[in-house]
């Protein structure tokens, strides 16, 4: 039994039973930082301190804010200013698709969160009428439709693949999930598919990983996200920003 979760009434009825034994057990003794990281893997552990070694304040640390979180969060602000709900619902009824999705494709582009090559391929596929009209109703759908989660993720994955293409495919894990990540930082989260891999091995996570988007994938990677933000709660992650740039540090090979 932890002592710790222990009803403070029934021990003191304990203490006063057995006031030696219980002595050394006092709730005020537990320290719940130190108890916490004592459950979590090796793996994690290795994680958190090269994350604080790079970034002594966490995610208060004022180079892990130049590096990682205020780019992102710089365009979700610019989303709110040009793509919130009530402005991209207006510009579907206006029926203006291609300036929707080139509003979307600019946010995206102040950024380096994609590939050039897939910004390459995003920007010509939303060229015309149709891949516009495409690309804007389907990501309104996934952001603000109805539904359930895995539906509105599906529905979004046929809307990508059914873009026009020329050369480079479109239908990619950075691009299926760049643009719910920098509108929607508290409910959904960036994949690049191979420093996640890494990430997820070195933090001994079983990332439920496939090449092509889906939601059994999209849900892992939310598991795994919600492990590092419940593994470091003392450090206060805000949002999937921060867990998303925790995990680009453990993979990524800019911070081997």
């Amino acid at each position: 039994m932890r002592w710790a979760r222990f009803p403070v009434d029934r021990l003191h009825a304990h203490r006063r039973r057995y006031p030696v034994s219980l002595k050394r057990f006092s709730i005020s003794r537990v320290n719940p930082v130190r108890s916490r990281l004592s459950q979590t893997s090796l793996g994690a552990l290795r994680c958190r301190r090269k994350f604080l070694k790079l970034f002594p304040a966490g995610f208060q640390d004022q180079k892990y804010l130049a590096w990682e979180r205020n780019y992102k969060w710089q365009a979700h602000q610019s989303w709110q200013e040009a793509l919130a709900a009530p402005r991209f619902r207006q510009l579907l009824r206006e029926k203006k698709f291609i300036e929707a999705a080139a509003q979307a494709v600019r946010i995206e582009s102040r950024t380096n969160l994609l590939f050039s090559f897939e910004k390459m391929a995003l920007r010509d596929a939303v060229r015309g009428k149709a891949g516009a009209e495409l690309f804007a109703v389907g990501l309104y759908e996934f952001l603000h439709g109805r539904g359930s989660s895995e539906k509105k993720f599906e529905k979004w994955c046929q809307a990508v693949g059914s873009l026009p293409r020329r050369q480079t495919r479109v239908l990619t894990w950075p691009l299926v999930t760049v643009f719910a990540f920098i509108a929607q930082p508290d409910q959904h989260i960036f994949l690049k598919p191979k420093a996640t891999q890494v990430a997820a091995a070195e933090y001994e996570f079983n990332f439920d990983y496939s090449s092509r988007p889906s939601f059994e994938t999209y849900e892992s990677l939310l598991q795994f996200a919600e492990t590092v933000r419940r593994d470091l709660k003392d450090l206060r992650p805000r949002d999937f920003i921060d867990l998303q740039s925790f995990i680009w540090v453990q993979g990524s090979d800019e911070y081997a």
